[in-house]
């Protein structure tokens, strides 16, 4: 593949992991304890904004003191050497990409450290506590809350997302169950469009049977190996 080459690369719940951060679902499927539906809907937000509020600060806490591990790393190298188009796709939202080093990274699912105005829809950085009624720095209205795209809200930079999709030579899922729409019917997007595609996954995927490869093993051990591998071919190029 020519290091032009447009390169475009989902991330899920399992590169993150290695460094600590919960998969979304665990067992019984509870997210950290408490039912998807009690704390990720806007019905939720509405019904019972103490509690909402309460596990994003305990989650925006958190993530703040994991460190971003040799898949973050690797990625993050590839962004800054790659000299073709690539986009790193990612579902998570802690910010290990952006502490790695990526830049080119779109956050579909939002961020935890970053608060939204439900009012303005202003955007603000954000790492401390942000309890119910907080003041938007924006407009002034009570009206700030997680930056987190809930269940049932459309994820961030679509557009964008699709086109880098329609347009790539490669598509790359890492740590991803395959299992939460949109970002499950991006293999089948891309290759579409004829692009090759990979999964590198510790186990496989919902949507395994629409790669064209697929490698199994840790995200730390898969995707520094890749990483080093197109790297490699170039140089020699």
């Amino acid at each position: 593949m020519p290091e032009s080459s447009s390169i475009v690369i989902l991330t899920g719940a399992g590169i993150s992991a290695e460094s600590g951060v919960a998969t979304f679902r665990g067992a019984g499927g509870l997210w950290e304890g408490h039912r998807v539906e009690d704390v990720c809907t806007p019905e939720a937000l509405a019904a019972n904004p103490e509690l909402v509020h309460r596990f994003y600060d305990m989650r925006r806490a958190f993530v703040q003191t994991v460190e971003p591990n040799a898949a973050h790393l690797a990625l993050a190298q590839l962004d800054a050497a790659w000299a073709g188009s690539l986009l790193i796709v990612t579902q998570n939202v802690d910010d290990l990409h952006e502490r790695a080093g990526a830049r080119r990274l779109i956050h579909m699912h939002g961020a935890h450290l970053s608060a939204l105005c439900g009012d303005c829809g202003a955007r603000f950085h954000w790492r401390d506590p942000l309890p119910p009624g907080s003041i938007c720095p924006s407009c002034a209205a009570p009206a700030m809350r997680p930056d987190v795209v809930f269940f049932g809200e459309v994820p961030y930079g679509m557009d964008k997302v699709d086109a880098a999709l329609r347009d790539c030579d490669l598509f790359v899922s890492i740590g991803t169950s395959g299992a939460v729409y949109p970002a499950a019917g991006f293999v089948r997007l891309a290759g579409a469009m004829g692009a090759d595609t990979l999964e590198l996954n510790l186990e496989p995927s919902q949507g395994s049977s629409f790669f064209a490869e697929s490698r199994f093993g840790p995200a730390s051990e898969l995707v520094p190996a890749w990483v080093e591998g197109m790297l490699s071919r170039h140089a020699l190029a």
